[in-house]
C-alpha cells in the first residue's frame, strides 16, 4: 500500500494484530480483515486521536485481470469540496495501483 495509498505513503510495520503507517495524518494504524479467498481487504485506518475510518476494499476477477473496488464513505462533517478532494485522491491511488500491476504484467 504504501507505494500506491498517499494516505499510506509512509512505511508500514507490522504489529501484534494491527500495522502502523507513516502518513500526511501522522502515525496511524491500520486493522485489515481476515486473509481470505474472497478478495475483501477492507481495513480500518485509526488516527492518534483515536478516530476511526472503515475502508472496504475488494478486488474482484474479471477474465484475465481483475477489477479493485474501493468504497469512500463521506463523513457527516466533511463539506463538499473535502469530499471531492477525498474522492480524487482515492482516484489517483486507484490510478497509481492500476499503473503498477500493469508494469508488473509488461515485465513477465
Amino acid at each position: 500500500m504504501p507505494k500506491w495509498a498517499a494516505g499510506l505513503s509512509g512505511s508500514m510495520t507490522k504489529a501484534s494484530d494491527h500495522w502502523i503507517a507513516t502518513s500526511p495524518m501522522g502515525k496511524v494504524r491500520v486493522y485489515f480483515t481476515q486473509k481470505n479467498s474472497f478478495g475483501v481487504i477492507d481495513h480500518d485506518v485509526v488516527l492518534e486521536d483515536g478516530k476511526r475510518f472503515h475502508n472496504p476494499l475488494r478486488v474482484v476477477p474479471n477474465g484475465d485481470g481483475a477489477e479493485v473496488i474501493f468504497s469512500l464513505f463521506r463523513q457527516r462533517e466533511m463539506s463538499d469540496g473535502e469530499f471531492d478532494r477525498d474522492a480524487g485522491m482515492v482516484r489517483a491511488d486507484l490510478e497509481r495501483l492500476k499503473e503498477l500491476l500493469e508494469a508488473e504484467s509488461d515485465s513477465k
